[in-house]
């Protein structure tokens, strides 16, 4: 069994594939670097494989809180292990928009699977699942109903403020006019995909574009980011771990090169 471990900010993931790549399980909890997340993941995944930690023969780690763990074998950063993981499950795959917790990512891929550009926004909410829960708080909306709230906008207001602190201010400006939650999320979700494009301007788009993290369970925004870029963005199965399914390939991949 091969085990690849994706600590976040804000949730933490585990995948366990088999000896021909199979995927045995996949698990994501809730709870990010620093928590009980890590050991609550873990033993969600060996209770769904059906298997100890003892059968584990390698590990890779990787995300925010890859340094963290003592367990791994091999620490491999999320850019590489993300472009794996989607590679992985869609060789067509060339561009990549990756939205989690605390940052974004946008990659361009090869033919190869190889990550030929990438772009990171690690230094400001915007972007990011931090800037929807923001969002979500100060329209007074369950983050996880967020997408079908925008859904029902008959016209996103413009969200001018990129900044996070500043766009609650002006989203706050909104609703005290009498504006529309509604009308208020879909802006501020069209806000969200005019920042990625942005960012994915500075490595080149190019069809096939897949969409991973929390961010991809956001219909609106996965409506509003192919609008907004262009290009129809895929959906690949358990968008949230891709990270953790590319650690596992690496694990993989490592133990035929110790056996060979």
């Amino acid at each position: 069994m091969y085990l690849g471990l994706d600590i976040g900010s804000s949730s933490s993931k585990a995948v366990l594939l088999g000896e021909n790549q199979e995927s045995l399980a996949a698990q994501v909890v809730n709870l990010g670097t620093g928590t009980k997340g890590v050991r609550q993941v873990l033993e969600a995944v060996y209770r769904q494989a059906g298997i100890g930690p003892e059968e584990v023969r390698y590990t890779v780690v990787t995300g925010y809180g890859r340094m963290t763990y003592q367990g791994a074998d091999r620490q491999i950063t999320e850019i590489s292990c993300h472009a794996k993981g989607v590679f992985h499950l869609s060789s067509s795959a060339r561009t990549i928009v990756d939205v989690g917790g605390q940052d974004t990512k946008v990659i361009r891929l090869g033919q190869d699977g190889s990550v030929e550009n990438f772009v990171m926004n690690d230094k400001c909410a915007a972007g990011t699942g931090r800037f929807l829960e923001v969002m979500a708080r100060v329209l007074d909306c369950p983050i996880a109903s967020l997408s079908q709230l925008a859904q029902q906008g008959e016209e996103a207001v413009p969200i001018s403020n990129l900044c996070t602190v500043f766009a609650e201010s002006e989203v706050i400006s909104h609703l005290s006019a009498g504006v529309s939650q509604a009308n208020v999320a879909a802006g501020a979700i069209a806000s969200i995909a005019t920042r990625i494009t942005g960012m994915a301007g500075r490595v080149g788009v190019e069809p096939q574009v897949v969409m991973t993290g929390g961010g991809a369970l956001n219909g609106a925004l996965v409506e509003a980011l192919s609008k907004s870029l262009g290009h129809p963005v895929c959906i690949l199965d358990n968008p949230q771990v891709m990270g953790a399914l590319g650690a596992a390939v690496f694990a993989w991949e490592s133990a035929q090169k110790q056996h060979n």
